[in-house]
């Protein structure tokens, strides 16, 4: 699929959808509880799509509608009858592995082109530490995986570069036979760490942790059934939030949370910081509105924490007097593309003046063309380079552009019912 994009202005109100973060860790949890759990406001995105039909091969009922109800199977998870295939989906990947090791049984994981190069092994490595069996069949510590149980507890250290690695140890580590200590070395990504630990906390799960510097989970626990309401995605609304900003519009969106653990959610402040007119009505749940048209500045913004948000703050930077610095960009080097260097590509492309290095990008203010832009095969890069159209004189084609679809089902809908010119070409 190609999007053609035009100049637009955005006018309008929309509702952003669950979390994709959120929804993994749901549907993970409540496979891993016995009893029937009810999540409201799911996100219906290929990535989470995937999830569940991981989960399902772990034994789960899952009915998919308006609310997701999931029959878990506690401790009593199965060894799948086929190669468990993750899709596009790194968070489903690395969790599904560490659930693999709860099992006395041989579980086979994969995925797309992009999964099978995302390493893995660190957490491969913590697992083995902790009693589980997993190894990497082509070495280098990339899919795919074999794993199996059963995951004794212990002691494990891991790099802190990926949230993606701590995560499926804190939500298995509680039903490990014994108690589990983890070392993090120097831990990036932070919000998606602190919302793992609020699932962990609503479930009553005992642990605790050193400044994240240790992390101690008590073994031998149980999950309990729940009914929650995922909240909308920050991480989603990053795209017409600067949309907004960058162009002649002014726009509600709903859904949001200002106090929800999603870190793409500093998106306002440093909006905020750089000019922008932005009004958070209660903490979000009367909309977030943005009104373009506003001189923005250059700022520095650390994206340790922020390892999805560098492609649409690169094309913010576009829009700002002076310069732009982004920095702290490991985190987002291991996604599903480097990032950074993916998005310097692109924009480049257009006339965006950058520079790259290997750990900060720096743009200035720049006036942009429309072109041909490789979408990477990166929802992100896609929805990006979108934006960016908006903002390029003529017209920009985008490759690769049903990709949005892994977190953002309904971005070509929201944006061309806000105004955006967006042709979607099959």
């Amino acid at each position: 699929m190609k999007f053609v994009v035009s100049e637009s202005n955005l006018k309008g109100t929309a509702k952003i959808p669950g979390s994709k973060s959120n929804t993994t860790r749901a549907v993970f949890i409540a496979t891993m509880a016995e009893g029937t759990s009810i999540i409201h406001n799911p996100l219906p995105s290929a990535d989470c799509l995937s999830t569940v039909d991981v989960c399902r091969g772990f034994g789960a009922s899952i009915e998919i509608g308006d609310n997701w109800i999931v029959q878990g199977v506690g401790l009593n998870l199965k060894v799948p009858e086929d190669v468990l295939d993750m899709g596009n989906s790194g968070t489903t990947y690395y969790i599904a592995t560490a659930v693999a090791t709860l099992i006395n049984g041989f579980t086979v994981i994969t995925g797309d082109h992009q999964i099978r190069r995302r390493p893995a092994g660190p957490l491969i490595a913590a697992l083995n530490d902790l009693g589980g069996m997993v190894f990497s069949t082509r070495g280098g510590g990339i899919a795919p995986l074999v794993a199996r149980g059963i995951l004794k507890g212990g002691k494990a250290h891991l790099p802190g570069i990926n949230s993606q690695w701590l995560t499926p140890i804190l939500l298995t580590a509680p039903l490990a036979l014994g108690d589990t200590e983890v070392e993090v070395d120097n831990l990036q990504e932070r919000p998606y760490i602190n919302m793992t630990m609020g699932w962990l906390k609503r479930q009553n799960i005992e642990f605790s942790h050193d400044n994240y510097e240790r992390f101690f989970i008590k073994g031998g626990q149980s999950y309990h059934p729940f009914e929650e309401t995922i909240p909308s995605d920050w991480e989603s609304a990053t795209f017409p939030i600067v949309a907004a900003a960058i162009t002649d519009s002014e726009i509600t969106l709903m859904g949001l949370d200002i106090n929800d653990y999603q870190g793409d959610k500093a998106i306002i402040e440093n909006l905020k910081r750089m000019g922008a007119d932005i009004e958070v009505k209660d903490d979000g749940k009367n909309g977030i509105t943005i009104k373009g048209g506003k001189t923005l500045h250059g700022i520095e913004i650390d994206c340790g924490d922020l390892p999805d948000a560098p492609p649409i703050l690169a094309v913010l930077g576009t829009r700002a007097k002076g310069k732009t610095v982004l920095t702290n960009l490991g985190p987002s080097r291991i996604k599903e593309t480097d990032r950074p260097k993916a998005i310097y590509e692109e924009l480049t492309k257009m006339g965006a003046k950058m520079e790259l290095t290997k750990d900060s990008l720096t743009i200035y203010e720049s006036e942009l063309t429309g072109t041909h832009i490789n979408g990477h095969h990166d929802h992100r890069i896609v929805m990006a380079t979108t934006i960016a159209g908006f903002i390029a004189k003529g017209k920009t084609e985008i490759t690769d552009a049903e990709y949005h679809k892994i977190s953002f089902p309904n971005f070509y809908e929201v944006m061309t019912t806000l105004g955006g010119k967006i042709e979607k070409i099959e």
